[in-house]
């Protein structure tokens, strides 16, 4: 059964101090469950954890664009060696679990310190208490730490990672951003599909500048097809035999290869609540560049546009790079330029929830992910909770020591608490505030009474 949208929810900001001393990270908690909880740490970024995190990409992630020094700047320099271990070395396979881990229990220490961490602990009994999970929201303010796969944090050896954990519902979120509208659940589930191209015109997708590089052979006809058939209404029997309407009606519209114009007309003709694109894309400093079909691109602020207009709630992109910010390395020096990742500007712009790629992903673990995703939305899960299961099955199919499970990226507005889909039983029939009827309660009235000695009344009808 899904959760119930009132899960308690811890959300911990992090921004690098602007103060002499290199490397020094503030963090306190934004959102707690309880008064005493909005605590402030702050820590040093040690070496030790960079070397980690280079380490960690050598191995997980050669071919990814070139990595954002996070202590004293460097020179750009050319991607990584591939050195992936070979399948059959058990010492090789060794090493990657334990880079994995490292990193991840690594990143867990640093972020949860003193205040933090009690914070936290505290939040999670109250969750505990409540039968809830607790929802989780990491706001990564500087910029250069973004890239960083905080989804692996665990907090400890054989112990789940944070993204993981059933009674914890991981996202990344912004505070920079306007208030949502309010706009209840939908009883549907309502998708537009857009296939885009495989890769840029006139660009191999071996391309020695790996910035530009991209997945080659990308099978975008079936998985529209593949989507499309998880999504079929179906029912489900219980134990006791009988048929449960427990799964949400669901329509799909496929798009192959739009215009701009044409993805504005569909988003503006229907109501749609989910995007899937499928495509390539690449990072860019106004949310990156989606390519809808030859000599065709649109980036994430134009694409903004359209989906907070019509009310899109969730946008899903199967592209490299759509949590990435985009590089500046004009000075010769890697930095990353602050809110440019296609997630992070879509979230600003007022989508309510956006899930990217962090790096490449094959086809197979595309696939693999999107299909379990879809069907928990199907059956009502929060979309925190979906992200969490179909990262599960990442996991299962492709082993911990692999960085397929790491790749999905999930960004949620601060307000937005995930629901995307209600159940029909769920829905409360409500009269308009201001109903005559006897059902609802009496409306407030304002009087004009004459100052004459007659003393008439007039009613005034808001």
């Amino acid at each position: 059964m899904p959760f119930p949208p009132e899960s308690p929810c811890l959300n911990i900001a992090i921004a690098r101090l602007n103060i002499p001393e290199a490397n020094h990270f503030a963090t306190w908690v934004m959102q707690a469950p309880f008064q005493r909880g909005y605590v402030h740490h702050d820590q040093i970024w040690p070496e030790t954890l960079s070397q980690a995190w280079e380490a960690w990409l050598e191995v997980f992630s050669p071919q990814s664009l070139p990595a954002i020094p996070i202590s004293t700047p460097q020179p750009a320099l050319a991607s990584t060696p591939n050195i992936h271990p070979a399948p059959g070395s058990n010492v090789r396979i060794n090493r990657t679990s334990r880079l994995m881990q490292n990193l991840g229990i690594s990143l867990w220490q640093w972020l949860f310190q003193g205040e933090i961490a009690q914070s936290l602990h505290q939040s999670q009994g109250i969750a505990i208490g409540q039968e809830l999970p607790l929802q989780v929201r990491l706001d990564i303010r500087a910029p250069e730490l973004i890239a960083l796969p905080w989804e692996i944090m665990q907090p400890g050896i054989s112990l789940p990672a944070f993204s993981l954990s059933r009674e914890i519902l991981f996202s990344r979120t912004t505070s920079d951003v306007h208030s949502l509208p309010t706009r209840p659940p939908s009883p549907y589930l309502n998708i537009l599909l857009v296939i885009g191209e495989s890769a840029p015109q006139g660009q191999s997708p071996v391309a020695e500048d790996h910035q530009f590089s991209t997945l080659s052979k990308l099978e975008l006809e079936e998985e529209a097809l593949r989507i499309t058939e998880v999504l079929k209404p179906r029912e489900i029997t219980n134990q006791n035999l009988h048929r449960v309407n427990s799964i949400i009606p669901c329509k799909v519209d496929t798009l192959i290869q739009p215009t701009p114009e044409e993805l504005i007309s569909h988003l503006d003709k229907k109501i749609y609540n989910v995007l899937f694109y499928a495509g390539h894309g690449k990072p860019g400093p106004d949310g990156g560049w989606l390519f809808l079909a030859p000599d065709t691109t649109l980036n994430g602020t134009e694409l903004a546009q359209v989906l907070v207009r019509n009310g899109v709630t969730l946008a899903v992109f199967n592209a490299c790079w759509g949590a990435q910010p985009a590089t500046d390395i004009s000075s010769g020096q890697i930095q990353a330029i602050p809110r440019s990742s296609l997630a992070e500007v879509l979230i600003h712009h007022g989508v309510p929830a956006v899930l990217g790629m962090r790096d490449e992903i094959a086809d197979g673990e595309a696939l693999s992910f999107i299909q379990v995703f879809a069907q928990c939305l199907r059956e009502g899960m929060l979309i925190d909770q979906a992200v969490a299961v179909a990262r599960q099955q990442l996991l299962t199919l492709y082993r911990f020591n692999q960085p397929a499970w790491t790749l999905p990226v999930l960004y949620m507005h601060p307000e937005f608490n995930g629901q995307l889909i209600q159940f029909f039983d769920e829905l409360v029939t409500q009269l308009p505030t201001n109903s005559p009827t006897w059902i609802s309660s009496s409306t407030s009235r304002a009087f004009l009474r004459s100052q004459d000695n007659n003393g008439q009344v007039w009613p005034i009808w808001p």
